[in-house]
């Protein structure tokens, strides 16, 4: 057993799961998604991009590029929450909640790209 490769699996499935974690609820509803989650779902995204840098195949490449566009979607749902709590005098409501959970989505979309990635990786594996 690879270490290393259980490692990079395992940070792959858990930014899935902490982003779709994030994203299941009502779309409007604040109370449904947590802040921390939100965080906690950029944090291991961005180390899953870390561990991606190592590969130079081109399964690697695509790898690397979901992550990106994971992190950039993640980051940018953690600005518009930052925005609308902090500057915007209607506060988080249903609208910027509708759009914080729309670009987690699109991060989670990634996300499963990433995976479906891992696992035809692993199938295609052959021991020689």
């Amino acid at each position: 057993m690879n270490l290393e490769k259980v490692i990079f699996g395992f940070f792959v499935l858990l930014a899935a799961t902490l982003n779709f974690g994030f994203v299941i609820g009502d779309i409007a509803d604040p109370e449904l998604h947590n802040i921390y989650e939100l965080f906690a779902a950029i944090v291991v995204n961005l180390i899953a991009t870390v561990l991606k840098f190592g590969d130079r195949t081109q399964i690697g490449a695509v790898h690397l590029a979901t992550s990106l566009v994971a992190d950039l979607q993640l980051i940018a749902a953690a600005t518009v929450w930052s925005y609308a709590s902090q500057v915007s005098s209607l506060g988080v409501d249903a609208e910027a909640m509708s759009s914080v959970v729309s670009l987690a989505a699109g991060a989670l979309f990634a996300n499963v790209v990433s995976v479906i990635l891992l696992v035809a990786e692993t199938m295609s594996f052959q021991r020689r």
